[in-house]
């Protein structure tokens, strides 16, 4: 849903549908991705179009923002299957990704952007270089264009909820 101004300066519900760009990577099944919403320049206008429709890959546009909604399945047990589940949506959806294909971990991906990543539902765990930690649904993320990977250790979808913000 978009809220809006009329022209007498009240508010109102102006769009109620769901987002029109939803991406399910072949080679990746139960991965979606779904672009809700993006923002151009900085600051932005409040009664701005969107854009959403006009977006490829996972890179806010320069000095914008980007809204987003994956749904991750839990990995595959079988570390070849996950090297070309990972490669499915990395090099398909997110091309503009810096992704080391050699990396231990085939997930593990950079973006010149600060991301909050919020989780919605499901159990998530961040992977860092060094380190990880499992998210919870309400828990919070701050990504700043470090090396991560996302997986999902659960039987169950991990939903969430990610802004990216153009970064330098």
């Amino acid at each position: 849903m978009v809220t809006a101004n009329k022209p007498d300066g009240r508010s109102y519900i102006q769009e109620e549908h769901s987002s029109l760009v939803e991406m399910t990577p072949p080679g990746r099944p139960g991965y979606r991705n779904v672009n809700v919403w993006r923002t151009v320049g900085t600051p932005t206008a409040i009664d701005a179009a969107d854009t959403i429709q006009e977006h490829s890959g996972a890179q806010p546009p320069a000095d914008g923002t980007i809204l987003r909604v994956i749904d991750f399945p839990p990995i595959s047990n079988d570390p070849e299957e996950r090297r070309r589940q990972a490669s499915a949506s990395l090099q398909t959806l997110f091309k503009d990704c810096v992704h080391d294909a050699s990396h231990p971990n085939p997930g593990m991906h950079i973006t010149r952007s600060v991301d909050y990543a919020i989780v919605l539902s499901g159990t998530i765990t961040a992977v860092m270089d060094d380190g990880e930690t499992d998210l919870h649904p309400g828990d919070i993320l701050i990504q700043r264009g470090t090396n991560h990977a996302w997986e999902n250790r659960t039987d169950d979808i991990a939903r969430v909820a990610f802004v990216l913000i153009d970064g330098r």
